[in-house]
Order: structure tokens, then sequence, then C-alpha cells
């Protein structure tokens, strides 16, 4: 008699379980929508949730595709690669109900990631925003932002037919649609302030250790995640002080806002991000309470965990050939928080020099480019307005590296150095046409001799080469060029693309440099 009470509650658990896991309503995930942009020329997933094991059936420019939900509800199909169209159409998702996307058109998909400047808006860039009236086939795709403890399935905002708010993100889209005259569709996913740790998977703790140690204390500090969660609670009422507090943790940017966004067909991501990194030149410091968000890696290591933070997001997208456009970081007048003041125009200070060359590491990776900009940038302000030259040369290396057209993309960048007695020689690629803008010699050099004491060079364009010399250097062995944290250069290509910094002193150990 005992049992037959029990089974009867357990039959009306599983009942009750039952009614609520079938009466989910079919819905796709938020990034599919009325107004949004399909990647061409690859597979392209469309996901989301139904009942359990509802039959799913997209339809969209003549391809059928149809699957089960599986037990927890999730479903996904993938369409074949899909030609690119200005066209409008319509994608139609049905099972139990039917649900039909309008204005939804083919091209190009990319990611625009970042920090404060990629955060930038279109109305703080004058001659960005002068471009406006000219934008055509551009949509956007807002990513809201937010925290999340846990990795996210969904994500918050919606597609528009409407050029996306940031600022390189737009001049990026806007040169790169009037390249291809098709569709241009930016997921615009970053947030000021925030480190390269707040965007990285819990999973790269097991690859850095210093990652593990920072998520540890971010699992043991209940006092930060009830206030974080209590934030999150408050919706929309949230202080800018809160606002902040929480974009500096680490991991969590990454659970809501771009976890959610794979596997979303895309070409590629940009990447403008690295000013918190630059507060200490190596390692990860011990910090003070008023200093708590500081807790990041150094400028040295920056680049190795930038590389494999790269790998880990293609593995997301199960793309190895998913591009990486690096922003790289312009001039800036001030050094770390260690030793905030120094000398802007110094080869040696602890300045943006060394991010800027710890950037470049992601270049040893295929389907990578850095965008340059040396010649770019403020001595004092960290936010830039001079963003118009980076939206185009970002497009310049979309249409190189990921739609393989025969264009100069890249400046200038160092093939080898030769000896000339009490001269330098220095080779470049990508050098037809080296020129300097002001019809001036080339400024921004300065060589050494195995005492490692620094000098200007003297310096003159031979052909596809600079000579560099200087009367006190009677042995020159080592060349620095525009590593200093705002330089003065004039050096450019036939394409005027500035030259890359660069430094040949590499093989010493840094510490003995400083």
């Amino acid at each position: 008699m005992t049992k037959k009470p029990f089974l009867l509650t357990l039959l009306v658990v599983l009942l009750f379980n039952t009614v609520v896991a079938y009466s989910q309503e079919l819905k796709p995930s938020n990034l599919f929508g009325n107004n949004m942009v399909l990647q061409r020329g690859m597979v392209v997933p469309v996901w989301g949730v139904a009942a359990p094991k509802e039959r799913v059936t997209v339809k969209f420019a003549g391809q059928t595709r149809s699957t089960k939900a599986g037990k927890d509800g999730k479903w996904m199909v993938k369409l074949k690669p899909l030609k690119g169209s200005k066209t409008p159409r319509k994608m139609t998702i049905s099972g139990n109900t039917e649900i039909v996307l309008s204005n939804v058109v083919v091209g190009e998909v990319w990611i625009c990631s970042g920090q404060s400047n990629m955060q930038f808006a279109v109305s703080n860039a004058p001659k960005v925003k002068a471009l406006l009236p000219t934008a055509k086939n551009l949509r956007s795709f807002e990513v809201k932002r937010t925290v999340s403890f846990q990795e996210e399935d969904n994500v918050i905002g919606n597609w528009q037919d409407v050029p996306p708010s940031s600022a390189v993100a737009f001049g990026f889209a806007y040169f790169l649609e009037k390249a291809e005259d098709i569709p241009v569709g930016i997921l615009h996913a970053s947030w000021g302030s925030s480190s390269l740790e707040a965007w990285m998977p819990r999973d790269m703790a097991e690859e850095f250790p210093y990652f593990k140690d920072i998520m540890n204390d971010l699992d043991a500090d209940t006092e930060t995640r009830n206030r974080i969660n209590t934030t999150l609670s408050s919706g929309e009422k949230r202080s800018t002080k809160e606002d902040i507090f929480m974009r500096r943790q680490p991991n969590i940017l990454y659970n809501a806002m771009m976890k959610p966004l794979a596997p979303y067909a895309c070409r590629g991501l940009v990447w403008y991000q690295g000013e918190r990194n630059t507060r200490y030149f190596s390692g990860v410091p011990e910090v003070t309470e008023d200093t708590w968000f500081h807790r990041v890696i150094g400028m040295k290591e920056y680049g190795d965990v930038l590389t494999s933070w790269i790998k880990r997001i293609r593995k997301e997208w199960n793309n190895n050939s998913m591009h990486f456009s690096i922003v790289m970081l312009p001039g800036y007048g001030k050094g770390t928080a260690n030793k905030p003041s120094m000398d802007p125009k110094s080869p040696t200070a602890l300045s943006w020099a060394w991010m800027r060359e710890s950037q470049m590491k992601v270049l040893d990776l295929p389907h990578t480019s850095v965008v340059n900009t040396i010649d770019l940038g403020d001595e004092k302000n960290i936010h830039p307005k001079d963003k118009l030259p980076i939206g185009i040369r970002l497009a310049l290396a979309a249409e190189k590296h990921t739609l393989d057209k025969d264009i100069v993309a890249e400046g200038p960048t160092l093939k080898k150095v030769e000896k000339l007695n009490t001269q330098l020689a220095v080779h470049f690629n990508h050098a037809q046409g080296l020129k300097t803008i002001d019809h001036k010699a080339p400024r921004g050099f300065w060589i050494a001799d195995e005492s490692l004491q620094w000098q200007p060079a003297q310096a003159k364009i031979v052909g596809e080469t600079v000579v560099l010399a200087n009367e006190d250097i009677k042995n020159p062995v080592y060349v620095r060029y525009a590593f200093t944290g705002k330089p003065d250069v004039n050096l450019v290509n036939g394409a005027d693309l500035p030259a890359y910094p660069f430094r040949t002193d590499k093989q010493i150990p840094v510490l003995s440099l400083l």
C-alpha cells in the first residue's frame, strides 16, 4: 500500500516534466532573425530549440534541410554554401509552428570585438561619420554588453538593417562593401576596458597556470559573484561603477558575448584590444584592492596568450581557416603602471612598442593579419579619433587574405639587415615604391653597437632599402624602427601604407635591455 502513493507521485512528476519539455516552442537562436546577413561560400549552420524530437525544417534560397530536435530540445541544420546576393529573401523555419524571417541577404560576415577603441562610436570619429550618407548594404548585430558565470547558448541582440555603431567596425564594413559590392554583416561584441582574459574560455586555464589561478580566485570570491548577480538582476538600472566592475572580470564576457555566437558562419574576426594588458611589462602582478582589475598578463606574454586564444576560438567555430585581423595598438605616450611617465620618443622605454611586438606574434599562425597603426594615435589620449585609416587597412587585409585579391594590403616589413662597413642596410618586403610621405629623410630609426647604446640614425632610401648610419657608431649591429610609445614616422610603400615597427636585438635577453 505504501508504494502506491509514491508511484503515483512519481508518475505525476514525470508527466509534469514531459509536458514542460514538450511545451518548448520552436525558436531559432537570436542570431537568426529579420535583416540578417548569411556568410557566402561556406556551410551555414542554423540552430535553435524546439520540443524534444520535434521535426524542424529550414528553407532558404532553394534549399530544404530537416532534422529532429534532441532530447534537450536543441536542433541544428546546415545549409550548403550560398552565393552572395543583395536581393532580400525569406527564410522559413517550421516544426509544430512556423517562423518566417524576412529581408535576409548573403554576403560577408565578420565579428568585431575588443575593448574601448573597438566600442568607440561612429559619432565620435568625424571622418568615419562622414561616410554614413554613402553607406549601403551594411547590416549589424549589436551584442548586448552583459556577463555570465556559465557559457550561454543564446546571445542577446538582434540584426538591424543599419551600419554598426563602432567606428572601426563601420569603416571596415564600408570599405569592404565598396570593394566587393556585396552585403556586409557585422557581429559587434566589444566592451570598454575589458582584458584579453575577459574574453577567454575557462578551459584555457589548462594551458595557462596564471589564468587558472585567476579563475580559482573568482570561483572562491563569493562577495564578487554575489555582487555581479545582484547587478544582473537589477536589469538596465545598473550604475556605471557596477558596469565597470563586471566587464573587468575574467572569462564572464566570453561566456555571455562570444561563446553564443558560435558557430555562426563568418569569414573572420577583427580584434582591437590590448590596452588593458599594457599596464605591466611581464607576468601577472600582485595587485591591491584598488588595482584588482590589473591582474592580467603583461605585454611580453600577451602575444603567446593571444595566439592560443585564436586557436581556441577557431576550435569553437570548427574552422581552422577563420581569419583573425589584429589591430596593432597605435601611438600613445604613457608607460606602465609602475612607471606611467616616460619618454614617448625613447626606443628603450617600457612603452606600447613592446605590446605591438607581442601582437605581431600571431603572424606565426596561418590566416592572420596585423593592421599597422604606427602612424596613428594620440600621445595623450588613449582613445584617438583617427579611426578611418584603420577601417581602410582592415578592408584591404580582408580583400587580400580572405578574398584572394591581388592587391597591396601591408606596408613594408623587415626582410633582413645587411652590414655595410659603418652602415646598415635594411631590406624590406612589400617595399615597391618605397618613399616617405613628406619627401624628407626617413625618421624613426635607431641603431646601436654591441653596447646597446642606442643613437638616432641618419637614414636614406636606396631603392627598396633604407641605409642607416651614425657618426658616433663605428660598428653598428642592431636596428630599432618605430620602437617607441608615440613614434614620429614617415616611411611608406607605393600604396602609402606605413612600414611596420621592428627591432633586431631580439636574441638578447629582454631584461638585460631594461
